[in-house]
């Protein structure tokens, strides 16, 4: 889930509390039940999509994330307030005494940066702003499970709850997991990563290839692609010292903006496998239900997940750590699903509007609703 610094080129990259368990015993309280209040029912007539236009969701990555972020939701909405309590109960005080209400209201942005705090805080505000969405009619009961969704690395968790294929309560406590151990990964090794930009795949490869065969270090290098987010903007992964080499050839050499980023290890890359091999076990304890109503985005093959087979869908999550991040390829087949739909609805959920500016770049016709924050 990288997508360039904190807001505007976006990446991806959560203590997890010893007693719970990945079960799927929690439940949403439904948006339906929720008596809506005056400024609710005048939202209505904001309605953001139709009933028959296909909707689309994108749910923002690692790097989104902000102090207060959905702090309007929860004004707005006793829906997305609910989705806040229950993320409370699920995971309690685990980031330094701090539940993620109190870590996203209170916190600092050193700690809610940390890649183990990043990941749930994000999925919640994001999952918290969808239910939001629905309570206040900006979106129609009949597109309570949209057409298609996709997310930026961790925001494929997202949208796999959102599409009715995983719990919520098994989708926080999996990204919390997941946090917890791409950050252990990266504490554990010596790797970083940086942004190439306006510079095709090709090239890339070749400042890889460059960098591993000229590097000095008597350990052994990794160096990949690991997000291929819009036309020239690619992120490279892997040693600390490979990327350094990268980084002066790419700027020195090839005239390019080479941005080394403030991140806290090599992720997407083979050096995340001990992170993988975490994420594996603990995927076997979760349900994932097939669908034909929503079509899920992989970001391992930028195509759509497999309706029935769980397993597939649990592979492709665990090979996410390890592998490229294939955005631009998600969304071009987004695009070519719906190419004969003359109205699409693109949404993109809270925090931020990282998604939206990449869209800019892969797809400049397409337009794309912020939900940051409520529309009003």
């Amino acid at each position: 889930m990288f997508t360039g610094s904190s807001r505007t080129i976006g990446f991806i990259h959560g203590v997890i509390n010893p007693r719970f368990s990945l079960s799927s015993n929690t439940h949403f309280q439904s948006h339906a039940s929720i008596p809506l209040s005056r400024s609710s029912c005048r939202s209505q007539l904001f309605m953001t999509t139709s009933h028959d236009s296909p909707l689309v969701i994108l749910c923002p990555g690692q790097g989104a994330q902000a102090v207060g972020m959905c702090n309007e939701w929860k004004s707005a909405s006793k829906a997305a307030q609910s989705v806040f309590s229950q993320a409370d109960e699920i995971l309690g005080s685990v980031f330094d005494g701090m539940t993620i209400t109190e870590l996203i209201s209170n916190g600092s942005k050193e700690r809610i940066d940390r890649t183990d705090a990043a990941q749930p805080a994000l999925f919640t505000a994001s999952i918290a702003s969808w239910k939001g969405a629905l309570e206040l009619g900006l979106i129609p009961e009949s597109k309570s499970i949209p057409d298609v969704s996709a997310g930026l690395s961790l925001g494929e968790y997202t949208a796999l709850v959102i599409s009715g294929r995983m719990s919520f309560e098994d989708g926080l406590k999996l990204v919390a997991l997941r946090g917890q151990a791409m950050q252990d990964a990266a504490d554990a090794s010596s790797g970083s990563m940086a942004a190439i930009l306006g510079s095709d795949e090709e090239g890339v490869q070749e400042i890889i290839e460059y960098a591993l065969r000229n590097v000095k270090s008597d350990e052994e290098q990794v160096l990949v692609g690991a997000n291929y987010n819009a036309p020239g903007q690619i992120v490279i992964s892997g040693s600390l010292d490979a990327v350094k080499v990268a980084v002066e050839y790419a700027s020195v050499e090839k005239k390019l903006k080479a941005i080394k980023l403030d991140v806290a290890g090599a992720f997407h890359s083979p050096l995340m496998l001990p992170a993988a091999m975490r994420l594996k076990k603990a995927l076997d304890d979760v349900e994932i239900q097939g669908s034909e109503d929503c079509l899920v985005l992989s970001n391992v093959t930028g195509e759509i997940h497999s309706k029935s087979d769980s397993e597939s869908v649990k592979n492709k999550l665990v090979e996410q750590l390890t592998n490229s991040v294939r955005w631009e390829k998600c969304i071009g087949s987004v695009s070519e699903i719906l190419k004969e739909s003359e109205n699409s609805e693109w949404i993109e959920l809270c925090p931020g509007k990282t998604l939206s500016g990449m869209m800019r770049k892969i797809n400049r016709k397409q337009k794309v609703t912020s939900f940051d924050t409520p529309p009003q």
